[in-house]
């Protein structure tokens, strides 16, 4: 069989181990147990990749860890994985740890960029177009909506949501919920305006982008309790998909989502610097 693969003659490859076509794995790579790379993958020098399922022309860069055992004293050796999508490019240094309890994946979305040193604990779950920037960490458990974004030394609790689209600014810490399409920074995380500019980029249309800036002024409005503002956003804007995407998220969280801090952040969202032009 003719193969187009490009594999180093140092590279370390389990028997176990699928290699699609069109394959490069660099110089000490080493391939384990159980892990299946697909069609057009690029492995960089000294990576190391155990249990994990790699999507097409994904890149692993140079000295990143895949499937390594989860950093959780519950897992007893269970078989779990890492399921990575197609097209991702996760960069040096960077750890993404395999679930833990039997028959579980931590799971990357396609399109994802997880850079240099960024960290994704045990059964963490991405969407698509996520990017994690340097050195940001989220804990085990935690859920990344599609198209968001986490500065870089961001931290986040395990169990923690992080909304589609929302923006987290660098060195951010939290350990409730973040809402969709917010722009969040500060130790708590809190929401300081619309992501607008990363909403505009994904296509998502001017009317649509009022009213969730709209509904995120009433969330963080002291008149109501958040059961209040969700009514209240329910009924000044029906049949939004955004907005019952941004309902649904709040009413659904376990932990809580952070939306207030009196001292802090007080009316922000009424000051000129987080209004939307049309520009």
């Amino acid at each position: 069989m003719i193969t187009t693969n490009k594999i180093h003659k140092t590279a370390l490859i389990d028997e176990t181990a699928k290699i699609g076509e069109n394959v490069e794995i660099g110089a000490y790579a080493v391939i384990g147990a159980d892990v299946v790379i697909e069609n057009g993958c690029k492995i960089g020098d000294s990576a190391n990749i155990q249990y994990a399922h790699i999507g097409k022309n994904t890149r692993i860069s140079p000295f990143a860890s895949i499937g390594g055992e989860p950093q959780d004293l519950g897992y007893k050796n269970e078989k779990t994985g890492v399921i990575i999508g197609q097209n991702c490019w996760i960069r040096e240094f960077a750890t993404i740890n395999r679930a833990s309890g039997e028959g579980t994946n931590t799971i990357i979305g396609n399109n994802c960029m997880i850079m240099a040193y960024a960290h994704v604990a045990h059964n963490c779950v991405l969407g698509d177009n996520v990017i994690m920037a340097n050195a940001a960490t989220i804990g085990g458990h935690c859920h990344v909506g599609n198209g968001a974004f986490l500065g870089g030394m961001s931290v986040f609790h395990q169990n923690v949501r992080i909304g589609d689209m929302a923006i987290i600014s660098g060195a951010s810490a939290a350990r409730l919920d973040i809402i969709p399409y917010c722009k969040a920074e500060g130790m708590p995380c809190l929401p300081i305006g619309l992501n607008a500019i990363g909403l505009r980029r994904k296509g998502v249309d001017k009317e649509s982008r009022d009213a969730i800036h709209k509904a995120i002024r009433i969330l963080r409005n002291e008149k109501y309790n958040t059961t209040q503002a969700l009514e209240l956003i329910e009924e000044e804007f029906k049949g939004n998909k955004y907005i019952d995407n941004l309902v649904e998220f709040v009413r659904t969280s376990k932990r809580g989502c952070t939306l207030r801090d009196k001292e802090a952040y007080h009316g922000t969202l009424d000051d000129d610097e987080f209004k939307e032009s049309d520009d």
